[in-house]
């Protein structure tokens, strides 16, 4: 029966490195050895401030590889970011400043091995290191996600496909929420890292994961041997139910759905902001660039704050995204568009916001006068 264990934890170095290696000891049962290669899997998805909640805690990062190097383990920090190069993002996040002449690989994600799964998901390829490594330490960031509400353990695994290869598989499966939570379920289950320390100190809600959310102090870390356990325990803190995560509910489907013991005390939060959750298409085939063009929530602009970097651009997989000609302005084609909102995950400058179109706030207004 997985253990979900909780500290109430800051950014304070002497304290953080306790709880962190109190956690971690009680999660390692004697897997991280002399030698052992240890892959540690943070959540840099792009150049931020640490205040920005957007990634994981550089202390954190830092003091983790302590523990292992302090069990004589190999140190390796390794990701594929959404946005700017790894080592670029090791920098601006703070990273690099925090292992200063520490003995730690810094190791991007490169040469992928293909495997394939029992879903209609097929196959899936996942970065090498993965497999080349003894133990994982997979450290996510707690935080919203505008197409998925949250990502957390399960969903940080998704940084271990490489590159391009993220955007290709929000192209494939478009707007289906479901089917990219099965990918992600499948990509834990052939993953499965046993030491799983979640950053919930501080924290992003609203319209995360990006520079769109709002950074929130919860002074929580939480660890499990299992990550799709700490997904649920996470739902039981944030006082949603565990299928409220797609990831959680497709685990439970595929019998994944143990009882989680909490050791420690786990704050209930009533009033914690998600997204609004982005429509789904619907009716029939012909009735759907309608649908989608006006009545479907979708990525907008916020021109005043839009400084034309491109990164939206480079992002999106369904080439949905362009410069107009006659105006210095980017234009959506929401017909192309899938609703992945890669864009605004990537922004830089929060310069992107989900929009709902004229008629879908008519008809929504005229149905909330009729139901209120």
């Amino acid at each position: 029966m997985p253990i979900a264990y909780i500290k109430e934890s800051n950014y304070e170095y002497t304290k953080l490195k306790k709880d962190i290696f109190e956690i971690i000891n009680n999660l390692d049962n004697n897997l991280i050895k002399t030698g052992s290669i240890v892959l540690i899997k943070p959540n840099l998805l792009a150049p931020s401030k640490i205040e920005q909640a957007i990634t994981t805690h550089p202390l954190i990062i830092k003091i983790v590889c302590e523990y292992v190097l302090d069990k004589g383990g190999i140190a390796i920090i390794s990701e594929s970011p959404a946005m700017g190069k790894f080592k670029k993002n090791m920098k601006d996040c703070g990273v690099m400043d925090a292992i200063n002449g520490m003995d730690i690989k810094i190791k991007d994600f490169i040469e992928s091995r293909e495997i394939s799964v029992d879903s209609s998901i097929n196959k899936i390829e996942i970065a090498q290191d993965v497999f080349d490594a003894d133990v994982i330490i997979n450290l996510p960031k707690l935080k919203t996600h505008s197409q998925m509400m949250l990502t957390l353990a399960v969903k940080n695994l998704f940084g271990c496909v490489i590159g391009l290869k993220k955007p290709e598989w929000h192209f494939k499966i478009g707007e289906n929420r479901t089917v990219f939570a099965e990918l992600l379920f499948e990509i834990y289950k052939a993953i499965k890292p046993k030491i799983n320390l979640i950053d919930g100190i501080l924290v992003m809600e609203g319209r995360g994961p990006g520079t769109g959310g709002t950074p929130r102090r919860l002074g929580i870390l939480m660890g499990c041997s299992d990550a799709l356990s700490l997904d649920r325990a996470v739902c039981d803190m944030l006082s949603v139910s565990h299928d409220f995560l797609l990831t959680n509910k497709v685990g439970k489907a595929c019998g994944y759905n143990e009882e989680i013991i909490i050791n420690g005390n786990m704050p209930k939060i009533n009033d914690f902001k998600f997204p609004p959750k982005g429509d789904i298409t619907f009716g029939p085939a012909f009735t759907r660039s309608f649908l989608r063009r006006n009545l479907t929530k979708r990525p907008a602009t916020l021109n005043e704050k839009c400084k034309l970097c491109g990164e939206c651009l480079k992002i999106c997989p369904a080439n949905a995204i362009t410069l107009g000609t006659t105006e210095k302005r980017l234009k959506f084609d929401y017909d192309k568009c899938i609703r992945c909102y890669c864009c605004l995950e990537v922004c830089p400058h929060s310069a992107i916001n989900i929009d709902k179109p004229w008629l879908g706030r008519v008809i929504n207004k005229i149905g909330s006068k009729f139901i209120g």
